[in-house]
């Protein structure tokens, strides 16, 4: 079996899963800034919260979403956009892009990778790899691509060891390996609904028309307004890694449902095995039952009591095969009715005459009704009323009558 390694970490987050969150009433933030060339010019720089919040025009609440929050978020507002996704956390302006340093972060070379991919994007102008957007939208795409690249590498790292314990199983169910699925299973819970979230963010930015229309910061600089229905170049790059997220979200969903399917038939099989060995203890308890029962006789002539028996040719014979009979027929009894307790039926496995008598009854008239056209049923119904009328006409007739009676018998 594969080792356990990075599986049985407990401090795995609905976040990055690796960085360790700063309390939220730290003063001091480190970061590092790229100018509009993709050139660093502040290298893991500390900045008070006040100063960053006065400088980009930025509320507290958007900087504690992004220090201290591990649930993924694409925030726009009139000058920024606000990211904070799994490893990365940006502010992205029409010509600065700010990465604020994780402390105590495990994701260094994602971020190295990022960084570099990031620089390489934010030096490319206007060509056609990059066709004509805008410096914060490249950004943006540096920022779900390494994303994106993290979640399928995370996937591929957890779907390769599901799915060897899961064909381990097929061919023999080890303690070992349920201890196995159970930890993958944990584990694999935890990405879907990480990416679950990031996909989340991405559809929530989506369906927000204005804030499209509010991502344009380099035309905001220069002082044009978008219209709010008039964002497709960012709405064609958000939908491009949002069907990425998505297709994530599916691999990991059908890893769950696997095993969470195996998992059933696994406790199906071990209720199976359980009730075997149940069943296998109930026969052995009938067996000695039936030789108790051929036992008891011979304690009875263990007392050395004197009897006639015990002077015949016959028997010491007679008295053993008596006890074998009996016996035999108190096994074959408890089999039987073990027999009758095994067998599961929808109904009851006997019917008085007079249950069997309404069961044909109610069958027969099934049959005519299925049959009978609905010109006879109109006419059944129109002289069941005539019959109905009828009654009641002559029940009305005695009323009277009996009135009557009654009145002469007082004259």
């Amino acid at each position: 079996m594969p080792t356990l390694t990075g599986f049985m970490d407990d401090h795995i987050g609905l976040g990055s899963g690796s960085r360790n969150i700063k309390p939220a009433n730290a003063l001091m933030l480190r970061c590092t800034e790229f100018d509009e060339n993709g050139k660093p010019i502040l290298m893991s720089g500390e900045f008070k919260k006040t100063e960053l919040g006065t400088k980009y025009s930025l509320l507290p609440r958007d900087l504690r979403k992004i220090d201290s929050s591990v649930l993924p978020h694409i925030m726009v507002r009139p000058t920024a956009i606000l990211i904070n996704l799994l490893h990365l956390r940006c502010l992205i302006k029409h010509n600065r892009v700010l990465i604020f340093d994780s402390y105590g972060s495990s994701q260094t070379h994602a971020q190295s990778l990022f960084v570099y991919d990031l620089q390489g994007k934010l030096q490319q102008k206007a060509s056609p790899l990059v066709g004509n957007l805008p410096y914060e939208f490249r950004a943006l795409e540096a920022v779900l691509q390494s994303v994106t690249t993290a979640l399928e590498s995370e996937l591929d790292n957890v779907r390769k060891p599901v799915v060897r314990v899961l064909q381990e199983l097929e061919e023999d169910i080890d303690r070992d390996k349920l201890r196995h699925l159970l930890i993958y299973s944990k584990k694999l819970t935890s990405f879907e609904q990480k990416a679950r979230l990031v996909r989340d963010a991405i559809d929530d930015l989506l369906e927000a028309d204005d804030d499209l229309a509010a991502m344009y910061l380099t035309e905001k600089a220069n002082g044009h307004e978008r219209e709010e229905d008039n964002h497709e170049d960012v709405e064609l790059l958000l939908e491009s890694y949002h069907k990425v997220a998505d297709e994530i979200v599916q691999v990991a969903s059908a890893l769950v449902s696997a095993i969470r399917n195996t998992e059933e038939i696994v406790r199906a099989i071990l209720d199976a095995n359980r009730n075997s060995l149940m069943l296998l203890e109930l026969k052995v308890s009938i067996g000695t039952m039936g030789i108790s029962v051929g036992m008891f006789v011979a304690a009875l002539y263990g007392m050395n009591l004197e009897n006639f028996i015990e002077e015949t040719n016959w028997g010491f014979w007679g008295v053993s095969g008596f006890s074998f009979v009996i016996s035999m027929i108190a096994c074959v009894y408890g089999l039987r009715q073990l027999r009758k307790v095994q067998r599961l039926r929808m109904r009851p496995s006997s019917t008085t005459k007079s249950d069997r008598y309404m069961l044909r009854l109610t069958s027969s008239a099934e049959k005519e009704d299925g049959s009978r056209s609905l010109g006879e049923a109109v006419k059944a119904v129109k002289n069941a009323d005539r019959m109905k009328k009828w009654g009641e006409v002559q029940r009305a007739w005695k009323d009277v009558g009996t009135g009557v009676r009654n009145a002469h018998g007082r004259g």
